[in-house]
Parts: structure tokens; C-alpha cells; sequence
């Protein structure tokens, strides 16, 4: 069976697991990138999440930040599982776990993995609040998708 590294599931996501992924023996240091669901979110209380996402596109996102990293922290390896569905206070979002020879390199490869998430993959996440609910659009919030996700034309091969 091969090793998935980058993957979208609609179960709870098992931390250990996604750090098993990325240990080896020349491995100094391993990060983990842990995003959890927050109860208050711009002064109003969350009840829950609803991820969505475009499964094949996104996973290829995913893989594509991997490359990326490879590239620039040449003796990296990195594993990202992202959860859908409904999620509830304290659940784990996304996982993300880089190991490196060196600390240093595990932060930042980790750092630049949860940012270049928020800006290429395509996943959303409608709000429920005590007092209504919204589709909130790219993970960056700088676009909204009143459906809920973007059109043809908006996800970016």
C-alpha cells in the first residue's frame, strides 16, 4: 500500500499518524501544524464548521505545496491531511507535520505550508454562529462564494 502524504478526509484526523508519515533516521526535528476549531471568531461565538472542498483539486494542492517546500528545504518531508465536513468546538482541521535534520527548517517549511494552504487549496468553510451562519469563501477571506464555493472559472488548475 503506498504512504499518502497529502489527503482530504471527512473523519477525524489521527495526529500521530500524519507525524509517523514524515520520520525517517536522519530526521532532527519534526513540526506539527495542528488547526483546531476556535469557539470565538471576530467577537462571535462559533457553534461550528462546515468544510467543503473540490477532494481531487484540493489534494493535488496539497501535494503541490509539498513539491514546493522540497524545493526550497531540499531534505524536507512533509505530510497534510485536512478534514471536511462539520466540525465542532476543539475538532482538528488540518494536520500538517514537516520533519527536517534541523528545527530551523521544520518551522519554517511548516509556516509556509498552513500559508500557501490558505492561498491555493481549494477548500471553504460556512460559519455557524449563535445568530446566523456564512459561507466565508477563500481561506484567506479575501474573496466570497454566496454559493458556498466558487465558480468553474474561480478554481485555479
Amino acid at each position: 500500500m503506498t504512504l499518502k502524504l497529502f489527503e482530504v478526509i471527512d473523519q477525524p484526523i489521527q495526529t500521530q499518524e500524519i507525524i509517523d508519515k514524515v520520520v525517517g533516521r536522519n530526521v532532527g526535528a519534526i513540526t506539527t501544524f495542528i488547526g483546531t476549531v476556535r469557539e470565538m471568531t471576530k467577537g462571535k461565538k462559533t457553534l461550528f464548521l462546515e468544510y467543503e472542498a473540490y477532494v481531487p483539486m484540493a489534494e493535488k494542492k496539497l501535494e503541490q505545496i509539498g513539491v514546493e517546500i522540497k524545493k526550497k528545504w531540499t531534505e524536507a518531508s512533509v505530510a497534510i491531511t485536512h478534514r471536511i465536513g462539520r466540525l465542532t468546538i476543539s475538532d482538528i482541521a488540518v494536520v500538517i507535520a514537516v520533519s527536517t535534520p534541523h528545527r530551523k527548517d521544520a518551522y519554517e517549511a511548516n509556516e509556509y505550508a498552513i500559508e500557501r494552504i490558505k492561498e491555493i487549496v481549494p477548500i471553504w468553510k460556512k460559519e455557524h454562529w449563535e445568530d446566523g451562519e456564512k459561507w466565508i469563501g477563500n481561506q484567506l477571506e479575501t474573496k466570497s462564494y454566496p454559493k458556498g464555493y466558487p465558480e468553474k472559472e474561480d478554481i485555479d488548475d
